[in-house]
């Protein structure tokens, strides 16, 4: 249709070899390009300072939790003798390497730190006889337990408490970093648009 203003064409994105580029001066870098790269550059010293902060203050308040957890641990769970009430399966063949890393659940007879006869299950050897025992811990009402968190563990969890916490900031600084350039990008095809609204005109020709 005549005297009708044609879309406009965002031109071709910058080179990607010039990893620095929207740092380097030439006539067609725009302020957003500017602005964008001082973002980037804000985001990163961010997380660089955060990161270990986050680090820091999440292993610290992992171990003390954790610390406090294997304390309660120790003081509500005990290692005692339990007695096979009947016998243990046995599916592996006997002498394999199956044999040493198979265990059964099977019921046993326990005694509490208040001297109250229990029956409960535990993971027991396989083809174990009934009246074996095997040591195994418990907790004060005489229920099957894991063992107190041992000092590896601990330091385990906190560290992987704190690497989470530092790959957060990092996730958070990336998608901060993603957002503004969507905006920035945004911004771009906004203001290319009203440029080209006010010279289209003068390239195209009534007819």
């Amino acid at each position: 249709m005549a005297g009708e203003i044609p879309p406009a064409q965002p031109p071709p994105g910058p080179p990607a070899r010039p990893l620095l580029w929207r740092w380097r001066h030439n006539p067609l870098r725009r302020r957003t390009d500017s602005l964008h790269a001082w973002l980037g550059l804000g985001v990163l010293i961010a997380v660089l300072a955060l990161a270990p902060v986050a680090a820091l203050v999440a292993a610290k308040t992992a171990r003390a939790h954790y610390e406090d957890t294997a304390r309660h641990q120790k003081l509500t769970r005990h290692v005692t003798t339990a007695t096979l009430t009947h016998d243990a399966p046995r599916h592996p063949e006997p002498g394999s390497d199956e044999e040493e890393h198979t265990r059964y659940p099977a019921e046993v007879r326990v005694v509490t730190r208040d001297g109250v006869e229990r029956h409960t299950r535990a993971e027991v050897e396989p083809g174990l006889a009934a009246g074996n025992t095997v040591r195994i811990w418990i907790t004060a009402d005489g229920e099957t337990t894991d063992p107190p968190l041992t000092p590896k563990e601990i330091r385990s969890r906190t560290m992987g408490w704190a690497l989470l916490a530092a790959m957060g900031v990092a996730l958070t600084g990336a998608a901060a970093h993603a957002a503004t350039g969507l905006a920035v990008r945004r911004r771009n095809l906004d203001d290319w648009d009203t440029a080209w609204a006010r010279t289209a005109p003068r390239w195209t020709t009534p007819t």
